[in-house]
């Protein structure tokens, strides 16, 4: 007979329990999920889904975006010297190799050549600075006196300095509402202090934020610029050109010295690139009165004489609240269960 083998004793049990655990963030609450790859869906999506809360809650129906170089700043009482940004939405000086010769360099002779030219483009572009800032001046002013419960034609800006500044200002100093679309870069930049509060926004993706300023703009305005001017331009004119927008815009370009040096369109025309009616879908202008002539003139014909606006104006007779619009949980009130 085989001896029977002994059966092997059970594993030692530990008795101790463990910590307790602190309870799991929400999944909108975790900034580990939101900023990774997996999240990217959700930030699109409040990029969305945010700035349209807000521009109902503020009664924006439609905009004028201004567009324009953000690298200049203005020539003002208080500073004697012009100063040149470092980068597009940067609020830090340039190199000093780089800035426009001082007063004091320009009268000794010790200014050398290059700082001498761009001494003289920063008074050109103080000129386009002031400009902006009276043609939105001027946009405002007329905005605020058309009838309805919404807000027409906001002054509009990518938020930064420069020109976007300027068109904030002027927007802000004739007393109407002013919007600042601004985008997160890899240096330090800010709003500019001129925009509504309530209607400062700061986008990561540009794409979310260039979708906002087409989808709400009835006018464009094109200052002086560098490369998200022109951008940001093409942009706007390609829409309109394969009819991709289901309404018409004004476009206008301002200062037609600056941009038929930097783009020959008409060569574009020559060659074939584009039809000869693309030029057609812009005007330019080099004064704030012939500018806010062809704006109000093109805002006029194709957004405020039409049957539709012509109606919505009728229903709408009253004058725009000071308070913003409600909520939907308050538009709802009780018959909806509360959430947060």
């Amino acid at each position: 007979m085989h001896k029977l083998e002994k059966e092997p004793m059970p594993p030692e049990i530990h008795a101790e329990v463990p910590d307790e655990l602190e309870p799991a963030p929400l999944a909108y609450e975790n900034p580990e999920f939101l900023n990774s790859p997996e999240g990217r869906l959700v930030r699109i999506m409040a990029e969305y889904q945010e700035p349209m809360a807000r521009f109902r809650r503020e009664r924006i129906q439609d905009t004028v975006v201004f567009f324009g170089s953000a690298r200049f700043r203005a020539l003002d009482v208080a500073h004697s010297e012009l100063e040149l940004l470092a980068s597009s939405g940067s609020g830090e000086p340039a190199p000093e190799y780089e800035q426009p010769a001082r007063p004091d360099e320009i009268e000794s002779g010790e200014a050398s050549r290059l700082k001498l030219k761009l001494a003289e483009a920063a008074v050109e572009m103080a000129r386009y600075y002031e400009d902006a800032r009276r043609l939105a001046g001027m946009m405002s002013t007329w905005s605020q006196t058309l009838p309805g419960r919404r807000h027409r034609f906001v002054v509009t800006s990518g938020g930064g300095p420069g020109i976007m500044e300027a068109a904030n200002r002027g927007a802000y100093e004739a007393g109407g509402k002013t919007i600042g679309l601004n985008i997160q870069l890899p240096f330090e930049q800010h709003p500019n202090p001129y925009i509504t509060p309530e209607l400062n926004f700061d986008f990561h993706y540009f794409f979310m934020r260039k979708y906002w300023f087409a989808y709400l703009a009835k006018a464009l305005v094109v200052f002086p610029g560098g490369f998200g001017t022109m951008d940001e331009m093409f942009e706007v004119l390609t829409l309109t050109q394969t009819r991709k927008l289901a309404k018409k815009i004004t476009v206008v370009i301002y200062g037609p010295e600056y941009w038929k040096h930097v783009i020959n369109l008409e060569l574009l025309v020559e060659k074939g690139a584009i039809a000869p009616e693309d030029l057609e879908l812009f005007q330019f202008a080099d004064t704030p009165e012939d500018a806010f002539r062809i704006l109000k003139d093109g805002l006029t014909e194709n957004h405020l004489e039409s049957d539709y606006e012509r109606e919505q104006q009728r229903l709408e007779r009253e004058r725009i609240p000071v308070e913003p619009a409600p909520s939907a949980q308050e538009m709802m009130g009780p018959d909806i269960t509360k959430t947060r």
